[in-house]
């Protein structure tokens, strides 16, 4: 970590997926989230930090991985079912081989995603034993990489008003951390960055130094923060607050302005998934043979165009290491500018949803391995650092409360809390009530009664993932995410009613227990 610097820059990576897992099925679409992930985000970031490692480039990035997607790294079944999706693609990029061979952009670009995906499969399977964890608590272990935790299922905390249940959200992410990464989580990304005034005593009960909110959050907090957004914040509880930089993201993350929008980056919509033959892509399908992107895309975006040019891996790559000294650039000057009106080393923080990097923009993992490169080997105005070393050199800090935020539409609630969503909530907040009820009066009971208990903690749990109600939002998987809510709800108050009427019965609840297994070492005494 440089020292000598004018100020600081953490590049933060949020990655999440919601706890999809259908074992009562062969193939299920939506498991497809975790399996792309994986070949086009965790997977190509594994490589650019190693590639790092194995240069002797000092870089430091900040990366969340939440409980649920921990969890599905190492369950067995998904593994499985990781490695059958990526053979699969492996078979289906050799055919390609074949098809194009008297098309040679095309031809170059099927050698291409056959080595990715193999790759992929190296990677996952001789590297780090079919678990992805290993590989980031790897990273972290070398003193580059800082993993914080989210809550436990990324439930909305600001609406939750039961207290104990946003505990528990924070109390069992805190313990599976240690469980993963064997050691305490620092810090904390906050479900869709929303925080509430108080809601940080639950963090220091857990032993968590920071989170992050938006930049209304630290610029509305109370007092008024001195340094703006370029220094964190202390909440009255000692936990540290770190806002998001309104610049670095509009650069990334614009749709208009941002980089993944340039006309020679590979185009996320056009997929021989839809493209080719139908009974040609079918095998590589799902079970109700409806056409899915399968991963290989064959053109740029262009332009505004249904007609679209071959991609030319070569430009994107070319573009990805130009934008990455243009970020650098306009990261010197805005760190040179606040350094000379501070009287401490500023830090810009630059969060981003992961998937962003390598799913929806091909060339983002490579661009995130340039600017790593360019900041340590051209330029000597910024150092790269994680929140913890941060706060190791700044232990003084100004105390001040966090106003309410989020980082969704608008800055608020609205997101999560509008006419297609706010029908859950009244559910969510009874199914709490009954959660810590049942905790309370049931101390010190084992066997069946136990594992049922443990069980509607895990209901409640995944039922409250505030995914369900973005998705509800946003307009798309809707009845997958409707399904998901009522299903959880409907068996949290089964067993409920199981266990005050003394009519458990084990055949349903080891059905519960195979299909919705996350967090095996649950203790529901978290909610007492």
């Amino acid at each position: 970590m440089k020292t000598d610097c004018k100020g600081y820059l953490c590049i933060v990576l949020h990655a999440h997926l919601p706890y999809v897992r259908h074992p009562e099925h062969d193939k299920f679409l939506e498991e497809d989230w975790l399996y792309e992930a994986i070949t086009e985000t965790y997977i190509p970031i594994i490589n650019v930090m190693q590639s790092l490692l194995q240069d002797n480039v000092d870089f430091r990035l900040t990366m969340s991985i939440t409980p649920p997607l921990v969890s599905m790294f190492a369950d067995p079944l998904l593994q499985d079912r990781y490695e059958r999706h990526i053979n699969g693609l492996i078979e289906l990029a050799a055919k390609e081989i074949t098809r194009t061979q008297w098309e040679p952009q095309l031809n170059h670009l099927a050698h291409m995603y056959h080595y990715r995906f193999t790759n992929a499969r190296d990677v996952f399977v001789n590297h780090y034993g079919r678990n992805l964890a290993n590989a980031f608590r790897k990273f972290q272990d070398t003193g580059k990489l800082e993993i914080i935790t989210c809550a436990a299922t990324h439930g909305y905390l600001p609406l939750m008003i039961n207290e104990t249940a946003k505990r528990a959200q924070i109390k069992i992410a805190a313990d599976h951390y240690k469980r993963h990464f064997g050691r305490q989580a620092r810090g904390i990304w906050l479900p869709e960055c929303a925080y509430e005034p108080g809601l940080d005593n639950h963090l220091a009960e857990q032993g968590m130094k920071f989170f992050f909110t938006d930049t209304h959050g630290v610029l509305h907090a109370t007092p008024r923060p001195k340094y703006g957004v370029f220094a964190p914040i202390a909440c009255p509880s000692g936990v540290a607050a770190f806002a998001r930089d309104v610049q670095t993201s509009k650069q990334v993350w614009s749709s208009i302005e941002g980089y993944p929008g340039d006309y020679v980056y590979r185009d996320f919509y056009r997929d021989v998934g839809y493209d080719l033959e139908y009974e040609y892509v079918q095998p590589y399908l799902h079970g109700g043979g409806n056409r899915s992107n399968l991963g290989i895309k064959y053109y740029a975006i262009t332009g505004d165009t249904d007609h679209k040019q071959i991609y030319n891996p070569t430009w994107g790559l070319d573009r990805a290491a130009e934008h990455a000294g243009n970020f650098m650039f306009n990261r010197e000057k805005q760190i040179e500018h606040l350094a000379s009106i501070m009287d401490r080393q500023p830090i810009v923080v630059a969060p981003y949803d992961a998937e962003l990097f390598g799913h929806w923009w091909f060339e983002g993992p490579d661009w995130l391995g340039f600017l790593f490169r360019k900041i340590y080997h051209d330029q000597n105005t910024i150092g790269l650092i994680t929140p913890s070393e941060y706060l190791g050199r700044f232990s003084r800090i100004q105390v001040a409360t966090p106003s309410m935020s989020s980082w969704g539409y608008k800055g608020y609630n609205e997101v999560w809390l509008e006419g297609s969503n706010d029908w859950i909530y009244r559910h969510l907040h009874v199914a709490a009530d009954r959660m810590v009820e049942l905790a309370r009066n049931n101390a010190g009971v084992n066997g069946l009664r136990q594992r049922a208990l443990n069980q509607a903690a895990r209901e409640l749990l995944l039922a409250q993932s505030s995914d369900w109600a973005f998705i509800m939002k946003t307009g798309t998987m809707v009845e997958y995410a409707v399904m998901r809510t009522k299903t959880h709800l409907l068996n949290f108050n089964s067993l409920f009613d199981q266990l005050n009427n003394g009519t458990l019965r084990e055949g349903f609840l080891c059905e519960l227990e195979g299909k919705n297994n996350i967090f095996p070492e649950i203790d529901y005494t978290v909610y007492s």
